[in-house]
């Protein structure tokens, strides 16, 4: 069973928006910090924004200005609204968390979801 589960990639135009989302699965009572990553064909995959279990966010220098990174506890979900998006933020966007609780009282570790696509033209 997958823990994490990514949604809202897709096909935008240069300067265009998306949203993406990242739930829990319904095991999962509680997730620490989370965050998103990406990673474009041929590259190394790479750190976009990461938040904490109380929202302090940290964004990349290429993220900064234009993407929110943002979270409900009550849903154990992360979003990454990015705004003005350019050719180079093509890639798979990976959501990752810390550790999972689940209601069994197992923990996962530097758990990551499949990933969600995402293609900018110019």
């Amino acid at each position: 069973q997958v823990h994490l589960v990514e949604s809202g990639g897709g096909s935008v135009q240069f300067g265009g928006s998306l949203r993406l989302s990242c739930a829990a699965s319904a095991s999962v009572v509680r997730v620490t910090g989370m965050g998103w990553y990406r990673q474009a064909q041929g590259k190394e995959r790479e750190m976009v924004a990461t938040i904490t279990l109380g929202g302090t966010a940290d964004y990349a220098d290429s993220a900064q200005g234009r993407f929110t990174i943002s979270r409900d506890n009550d849903k154990n979900t992360i979003y990454l609204q990015m705004n003005n998006l350019k050719p180079e933020d093509t890639g798979v966007y990976y959501c990752r968390a810390d550790r999972l609780q689940h209601y069994s009282g197992a923990l996962d570790y530097d758990y990551w979801g499949l990933g969600t696509p995402v293609t900018v033209s110019s």
